[in-house]
């Protein structure tokens, strides 16, 4: 009955009620209730983009990233995202495996509201431009990232920026949305669907009314 009502709520998500007879293998991407089955099955990795922040603030100081003071930080909403992911994909049964943060705040603060935990990673923090010597090296490490593939049994939880994964992998996504990867091994995989933060709470809120 929860693998109805979450594919249910799939015309809900996308905007219409009609029904298709198309099927999640025939197209690139899955619908939500589509993604949160596969993601019950491990084998995923999830590239988060950190929650909503404080447009008011710039990254006025980019020698330690990790400071604080004088960055684009988290704003209440960002925090009530984060939160929201976590408590979402515990209701939801998807098992989280290892979570790894770009160093910058907002990324480690959505990391931690979310999940807990993570471990600092240099390949997802910023991104250097086109033409720098660091571009090819730092690309080829974040599609290594999304290429590995999780322990068994595990989703992969990726919680950095939307510059990386637009050069990395084409995909652009907004503050809190979750983009899906299975990965392929080598610096290979394939995109699978993305969840804005929106839709976390309802998924899981759809779940325990309709057990």
């Amino acid at each position: 009955m929860a693998r109805l009502a979450l594919l249910a709520f799939a015309a809900l998500l996308a905007g219409c009620g009609a029904a298709t007879a198309e099927t999640s293998s025939d197209r690139e991407e899955l619908t939500a209730p589509e993604l949160v089955e596969a993601l019950r099955g491990g084998g995923h990795v999830l590239y988060v983009r950190h929650g909503a922040t404080d447009r008011t603030h710039k990254d006025t100081h980019k020698t330690d990233v990790s400071r604080c003071d004088g960055m684009r930080n988290l704003n209440e909403l960002g925090r009530k995202q984060s939160r929201e992911l976590g408590r979402a994909l515990e209701a939801l049964e998807i098992p989280v495996g290892e979570v790894r943060a770009s160093a910058f705040c907002r990324t480690r603060e959505t990391a931690e509201l979310a999940f807990g935990r993570y471990e600092r990673d240099e390949a997802l923090t910023g991104f250097p431009e086109e033409g720098d010597p660091r571009y090819e090296a730092r690309l080829q490490a974040l599609r290594a990232l999304l290429a590995q593939p999780p322990a068994a049994g595990t989703n992969t939880v990726l919680v950095a920026h939307d510059t990386g994964l637009e050069e990395a992998a084409g995909r652009t996504l907004a503050e809190g949305e979750v983009v899906v990867f299975e990965p392929l091994g080598g610096t290979a995989f394939r995109y699978r669907g993305r969840i804005p933060a929106a839709a976390w709470p309802q998924l899981a809120e759809r779940l325990r009314r309709d057990p």
